[in-house]
Formats: structure tokens, sequence, C-alpha cells
């Protein structure tokens, strides 16, 4: 899906029906940042505001998805291609979600392999330390990029709202979290909780 031309699309409508972001924000119970999100392009609609919005917008789902007007006779065309784009998202982010874990399971057996190496053969110190130090490297490489793979597969779901977000990098990363969920905070009601990662939607 093009998150510019969705964006645009909804500001174009929200103009046309005489309203400022944070009219519609209102109308939708969220903040006028997230409505300032989806009409730059960096976010779409959360599932649970979509209908709510296109109420408000006086359009279809589809037309939201699609970012267009449609015709009745373009109506079918534009669903199934919308159909396969969710499809597509969904294998990609299970795609990033499996890169993520393979990245981090490689980066624990490099370091470690590193690490052994440092501290049982015999070397010059200034080698050791070299080693502990591209240890250091591949750790924060490995771990930066396993975690911008799992943050970009899927959406976390606030426990509360139950709003679907992608949350920023630097709360993700300093965010308390087990296997499938991570402490972090609603962007639409604001509170924080333990939000489930979901990858398919």
């Amino acid at each position: 899906m093009d998150q510019i031309k969705i964006g645009k699309f909804i500001a174009s409508l929200r103009k046309e029906k005489g309203l400022t972001q944070m009219m519609l924000a209102d109308r939708l119970g969220i903040s006028d940042k997230t409505v300032s999100k989806w009409e730059r392009g960096a976010g779409l609609p959360d599932v649970s505001l979509m209908l709510p919005l296109c109420e408000t917008l006086e359009i279809s789902v589809n037309e939201l998805l699609t970012g267009e007007k449609l015709t009745y006779a373009d109506y079918k065309k534009k669903a199934e291609v919308t159909i396969m784009n969710l499809v597509q998202e969904n294998k990609e982010n299970k795609k990033r979600l499996y890169q993520s874990i393979v990245c981090g399971i490689i980066t624990i057996i490099a370091v470690c392999a590193i690490i052994i190496i440092a501290a049982y053969i015999e070397m010059p110190t200034v080698i050791r330390i070299m080693l502990i130090v591209i240890a250091v490297i591949t750790a924060a490489a490995g771990i930066s990029a396993a975690a911008t793979l799992d943050v970009n597969a899927g959406h976390f779901q606030c426990p509360d709202c139950g709003h679907l977000f992608v949350p920023e990098m630097k709360d993700y990363v300093k965010a308390y979290h087990t296997f499938t969920k991570r402490r972090l905070t609603c962007p639409v009601c604001g509170k924080t909780g333990m939000c489930k990662h979901i990858i398919v939607r």
C-alpha cells in the first residue's frame, strides 16, 4: 500500500469536509499528531479506526486503502489488489521476524566464538584486546540489525484500546519485554502496558 498516497487522500478529504486535524482527531478519539502522521505518509490508520475514519470521510475502506475514490467498475478490481497487498505485507512481516531471529542467533554464536578464542588461545595482548573490541562491535551491529527487523515486522497492540502501532526505535530498544510482548506507551490512548507483537493482521 502506498502510505504517501493514502495520507494525501485523507488530507484532501478532511479539507473538503472543512475539518482541521484536531477536529478529525477529536471525532476519532485520537491525537492530532496521529492524524498528522497518517497525512505525512508515516503510518496507516489502525484497523480499529478505519471504519470510523471512513464513515467520517464518507468513503469505503477499499477507497481508503487504495488512496482514491473508486467507481463501481473499479471497486472489485481494487478490492482484490488490496487483499493481495495485505497478504504480501503479512508475508514480508513474517520474513522480517525470521530474519530477526536468525540475525540474533548468528550474532550470539559469533560473539561467543570470538570471546572464547580471545580467552583461551595464546596470543599477544594487543590482538586479544582487538578481538574483544571486534566482539563488542559485532554484538552492537547484530543486535541493532535484529531490533530493526523485529520492530518493522508487524505492529504492537495496545492492551487497553486495541490500537495497532509501530513504536519509535528508541522506545522499542529501552522497553522491558518478553518474547511476544513489550512494555510500550500507546500513541492513541497514552497508556503504558505490555503490548502484544502482532505479525499477521
